[in-house]
């Protein structure tokens, strides 16, 4: 569990906004392919395939749950897998009263930064809110309200006590299905150097080093979906978090402009 800190330029998380929300309300088709000889070494290697394969698009869903309450925050967009850059587009739920609530955020994922644009009261429209990931408690496992798809996929260099489930079939795609642990801190060490600084982190902020995983391999062994289950405490509750990510479209063109110096707000965010 990971007490929640506020870093980066007083940026509060997206999660926070969420965890507001939650307060108010009181709070498959078999395929023929074999599996692999070594379950924790395709796993722990995944990174590696998904960086032959450059890019792929995404889709994200960060389900929290806490005092009985559950609330569901998803993405969609791409990501360079080289780079270590992605752009997301992340909707946040409804307001308790049912109305429309916080307008869909732009996240911008760079190697130690997250941008976000829409986020929070008291943000000019054209400004963006820049966060230091690697100063971020849970290293962006979860703060965005989307696991960044690069840290989802190099967590899973730390996998141990990794197993065959087995073949199953994932948007008409045969796939493998791995269960197991990622250990947060040797998949710091082993992390890429783009994302280790943020792992190691979450290593740290986390109480709990083990983080279970659900992985679905394709037979090039390209991570085509994740599941990881983290938890931590916010304003003295535990919050349990289930982070799923989904790639497809491998090689879709991927175009991400970091926004300048002039464009990032600096001031006080609101909720």
């Amino acid at each position: 569990m990971v007490q929640q800190r506020r870093r980066g330029g007083g940026a509060a998380a997206v999660t926070a906004a969420v965890m507001g929300a939650m307060t108010a309300t009181g709070c498959s088709a078999a395929a023929d392919a074999s599996p692999a000889p070594d379950p924790a070494r395709a796993v722990r290697t995944a990174p590696d395939v998904l960086a032959r394969s450059v890019t792929s698009k995404a889709r994200t869903s960060m389900e929290m749950a806490t005092g009985g309450t559950r609330v569901t925050i998803r993405g969609e967009g791409a990501y360079d897998f080289v780079r270590g850059r992605g752009r997301l587009k992340v909707v946040l739920p409804r307001d308790p009263s049912g109305a429309e609530g916080h307008r869909p955020i732009t996240e911008l994922l760079a190697p130690g930064a997250l941008y976000m644009k829409n986020r929070g009261a008291g943000v000019p429209a054209d400004k963006w809110v820049r966060v230091d990931t690697a100063g971020l408690s849970d290293g962006n496992l979860v703060t965005g309200g989307a696991t960044d798809p690069g840290a989802a996929a190099e967590l899973l260099r730390g996998a141990r006590s990794v197993r065959h489930v087995g073949e199953e079939e994932l948007a008409g795609v045969p796939v493998t299905h791995y269960q197991g642990v990622a250990d947060l801190g040797h998949a710091a060490r082993a992390a890429s150097p783009g994302l280790r600084a943020v792992l190691a982190a979450a290593a740290k902020g986390f109480t709990e080093d083990s983080v279970p995983f659900d992985v679905y391999l394709d037979r090039e062994g390209r991570l085509r979906k994740v599941r990881h289950q983290f938890s931590f405490v916010n304003e003295g509750r535990t919050v349990a978090v289930a982070s799923t990510t989904l790639l497809y479209e491998f090689g879709a063109p991927v175009t991400v402009v970091l926004p300048p110096a002039r464009d990032i707000y600096t001031g006080k965010v609101g909720m």
